[in-house]
C-alpha cells in the first residue's frame, strides 16, 4: 500500500509544474472524478479543468467552489450525456477547438441500475456504453492533444496520461463471441467485459500513443452517492446500507489525493516519458514501463498474469477490432449498432 503521506507528498510537489496543465474530467460533477479534480486544482498552478457531466447545478457549484480553492484556476463545464458516441464526439470537437494539447483524461462516468439491458438510440447497453465505449472514444478522439502534451518542447510540462477509473482486476476473458453482449447481457457479464476491455484497450492505446501513459485504476469503496440513482427495492436497500458500509469506505478526499498521485507520478509513466526503466511500475501486459498500468485502489500494481494466455489468443486484436466496428457503425455510417 502506498501511504497516505507519501501520496500528500508527491501531490504538493505539481506546483512545481509548468503552469497552465489542462485537464478533462469525464464524469466531473460528481463523486471521484470531483475529489480529484478538486486536489488537482488545489496542487497546480493555472490549470483549466473541463467538467463533462449532465448536471448544471452542480458544476455551477463546483466551479465557485475550485476558484475560491485556486484563484488562478479556470473550469469548464460541458454539459453532455455520454452514454450517447455522438455525444461524445461533440464535447472532444469543442474541446479541440479551444485546446492545443490535454495533459489529463480523468473518465469516471458511471451509471448505477440493477436493471437489465437498457439500450441506447446507437443499439448499446447504456451502462456498458459509460463504462467501456464512451470512454476509448474519449481517448481514441483526444489522443492528438494528449500526444501534443506528451511530446511537449518543455521536458518539464510532459504529463499526458489517461486514467480509466472502474475495475482493473480482470477476473475471466470476455465471450468474444459477443462483446457487445447483445445476446448474453447481465449485471455480472456487463461487469466482466467492462473490466476487461478496458484492461486491453488501454493496453492498445499504450502501444499506439508511446508518449502518453494509460491507467486503469479500481477506486474500491468511495462515499460518491451514487446509489441514489437506484429506485425501489434497490434503493431502499442502499439508503439502509449505506451508513452501514460508510467506515469501511475510501473518503472521498483521500480518494482523489490517491487518484491525483496516479494521474501524475511519474512511476506510471508513459513508455516514452522516463530515462530509467527501473524507476517504472510493471505493466499490465508484465513489461515494466509498458505504459499501461492496472493500479489496486491503494496505488499498488494489480497482477493480472493469469489473464496471459488471453492475450496469447489475440484479446487485444480482437477487442480493438470490435471497439472500431462499433465506432464506424454509429459514428462514420450513422446507423443503429
Amino acid at each position: 500500500m502506498v501511504a497516505l503521506d507519501v501520496i500528500r507528498a508527491h501531490n504538493a510537489t505539481l506546483r512545481s509544474l509548468p503552469p497552465g496543465l489542462v485537464a478533462v474530467f469525464v464524469g466531473g460533477t460528481s463523486g471521484i472524478g470531483y475529489s480529484t479534480a478538486r486536489e488537482l486544482v488545489r496542487h497546480t498552478t493555472d490549470p483549466h479543468v473541463y467538467l463533462v457531466g449532465r448536471s448544471q447545478e452542480e458544476a455551477s457549484r463546483i466551479i465557485a467552489e475550485l476558484k475560491e480553492i485556486n484563484a488562478t484556476s479556470r473550469t469548464s463545464f460541458i454539459k453532455s450525456d455520454v452514454s450517447l458516441l455522438k455525444s461524445v464526439d461533440e464535447v472532444c470537437k469543442e474541446i479541440k477547438e479551444k485546446e492545443k494539447k490535454v495533459n489529463l483524461l480523468f473518465m469516471t462516468a458511471g451509471y448505477t441500475t440493477m436493471a437489465g439491458r437498457q439500450e441506447t438510440i446507437e443499439g448499446l447497453d447504456k451502462k456498458f456504453a459509460l463504462h467501456y465505449y464512451a470512454r476509448m472514444r474519449f481517448v481514441q478522439n483526444l489522443s492528438p492533444l494528449l500526444a501534443t502534451a506528451g511530446n511537449d518542447s518543455d521536458q518539464s510540462a510532459r504529463l499526458s496520461r489517461v486514467v480509466s477509473v472502474l475495475d482493473s482486476r480482470v477476473s475471466s476473458a470476455p465471450d468474444f463471441s459477443d462483446l457487445s453482449l447483445k445476446r448474453t447481457f447481465s449485471l455480472k457479464n456487463c461487469a466482466k467485459h467492462a473490466t476487461a476491455m478496458n484492461n486491453f484497450a488501454l493496453e492498445h492505446f499504450a502501444r499506439q500513443q508511446p508518449s502518453t501513459a494509460f491507467v486503469h485504476a479500481f477506486p474500491f469503496m468511495v462515499s460518491t452517492g451514487t446509489g441514489r440513482e437506484l429506485k425501489g427495492i434497490a434503493g431502499g436497500i442502499f439508503k439502509v446500507m449505506s451508513p452501514l458500509m460508510k467506515p469501511f469506505a475510501v473518503d472521498l478526499k483521500e480518494s482523489g489525493e490517491r487518484h491525483l498521485y496516479a494521474s501524475t507520478v511519474p512511476h506510471f509513466a508513459s513508455k516514452d516519458g522516463a530515462a530509467d526503466v527501473a524507476t517504472l511500475a510493471m505493466g499490465m501486459d508484465g513489461v515494466k514501463g509498458s505504459g499501461a498500468y492496472a493500479l489496486n485502489w491503494d496505488g499498488e500494481i494489480v497482477d493480472n498474469a493469469k489473464l496471459g494466455p488471453v492475450r496469447a489468443q489475440g484479446a487485444e486484436r480482437k477487442i480493438w477490432d470490435h471497439t472500431e466496428e462499433v465506432f464506424k457503425t454509429i459514428c462514420q455510417e450513422d446507423k443503429k449498432y
